[in-house]
């Protein structure tokens, strides 16, 4: 599909006004940066606690913080997660926040939580246990052993019971959350005597911990390292490719512009407050690999028409190159960029940072295709053709020299 014929555009006149776009956003990214005092980095990178909390009603924000604060916990970040009346929460606590114990920023929140929420007893949450858990509960107590079970028969009904439970406890409206353990007698199954073992073994909180991540100071450290190794190899690994498919110069340029876009998408995620995660520097890395195949479909149409057109000047090859590969560009970029803008917008918030990268990631990438790495080819081709022009012309001003030199000597014999 050609979506534009006999396009005409001279990118390569509006150079400096490209250039000057790329500074003044590499600028301001580089400032927040500053400002901010480097990147956020996610809980893989920093170490730390970070446990996803989903609440029966609206939590109190404020009052969890302040009641963090007073455990000495520094400065706790208190994320909502998903729509307002999903009533999820992320909590994060920096490792120096619990002084580099894995498990104690967990037990700081769920402490938090309970004096908070007023919750006394010893017993588990039954809004956060599993099947497994809740049938091994049923199968131990005397409400299914009745008519003369054998105990394989009491294991297979308490499991297939267990399931049942969890089933309607997760099912909407309650979404994973029961007031009362009393709220299961509309399962299949569940007599009085269930709901007595289960009162037994369980309470109900009006809060459950859905997922707790734990990282070390030192295994945060080693990813950061891991992650920047990872991008300066890739980046090494494609300047060599490029260099030995075409020329140095083409991958020279050609990482010179994924740089750039790095650069961009790193100073995006610092305006708008984004975490660096493992999430994100995949979607760097993919940034990365899409940006280089983008300049390469340039660079391919530059070189045949080179081969064509020894004798045109490179500036306006170079332009048609870039106007007869748009269409592509358009086709491939534009249903890239929906799709990462689907991720974005109906992705989650798990998924948020990831395709935002991608969003911004796919726009600047193609935009630096050929507004950075073309020009950059250019002027250095027209820098070398210039100085072997000058060389050339000194060496036969060099030469004629000699020859009337001789000629004079030949006069005067």
């Amino acid at each position: 599909m050609e979506l534009f014929k006999n396009l005409q555009i001279d990118w390569l006149s509006k150079k400096w006004i490209f250039v000057t776009g790329s500074v003044l956003i590499s600028l301001a990214g580089i400032v927040s940066l500053v400002i901010k005092g480097g990147p956020r980095y996610g809980i893989d990178f920093r170490g730390g606690t970070q446990v996803s909390l989903k609440f029966k009603d609206a939590p109190p924000l404020n009052r969890l913080r302040d009641v963090l604060v007073a455990q000495g916990l520094g400065e706790p970040t208190l994320q909502q997660l998903g729509e307002v009346s999903d009533n999820e929460l992320l909590v994060s606590l920096d490792m120096q926040a619990t002084d580099n114990q894995l498990d104690a920023g967990r037990q700081a929140i769920v402490k938090a939580l309970q004096q908070e929420f007023n919750v006394t007893g010893s017993k588990s949450n039954f809004n956060e246990i599993g099947a497994n858990s809740i049938a091994q509960v049923l199968a131990q107590s005397p409400a299914l052993a009745v008519g003369g079970a054998t105990p394989e028969q009491i294991t297979e009904q308490s499991t297939g019971l267990a399931q049942r439970i969890v089933a309607f406890r997760d099912a909407a409206p309650r979404n994973g959350l029961i007031a009362a353990i009393g709220d299961l007698r509309g399962v299949e199954g569940v007599s009085d005597a269930v709901i007595q073992a289960l009162e037994q073994g369980y309470q109900v909180e009006p809060y459950a911990v859905r997922n707790v991540e734990i990282v070390g100071p030192k295994v945060g450290a080693a990813l950061r390292m891991q992650a920047l190794n990872a991008t300066l190899l890739g980046l090494l690994a494609m300047l060599v490719y490029i260099a030995f498919r075409f020329e140095l110069v083409y991958g020279v340029a050609a990482v010179l512009a994924t740089f750039h876009d790095v650069i961009i998408a790193i100073g995006f995620l610092s305006i708008f407050d984004y975490e660096i995660s493992l999430t994100v520097i995949a979607a760097l890395l993919t940034l990365v690999g899409y940006s280089v195949n983008d300049t390469i479909v340039i660079f391919d149409r530059i070189r045949e028409n080179i081969r064509l057109n020894r004798r045109e000047p490179l500036a306006p090859m170079a332009n048609r190159s870039i106007n007869q590969t748009m269409s592509r560009t358009i086709l491939a970029s534009g249903l890239t960029f929906l799709s990462v803008l689907s991720l974005y917008l109906f992705g989650g918030d798990v998924l948020r940072g990831f395709a935002f990268t991608l969003v911004v990631g796919i726009l600047v990438g193609t935009y630096s295709s050929f507004s950075v790495a073309a020009p950059f080819v250019v002027s250095w081709l027209d820098y070398v053709r210039v100085r072997g022009g000058r060389s050339g012309a000194a060496s036969e001003r060099v030469k004629g020299a000699g020859k009337r030199s001789k000629m004079s000597a030949d006069a005067r014999a």
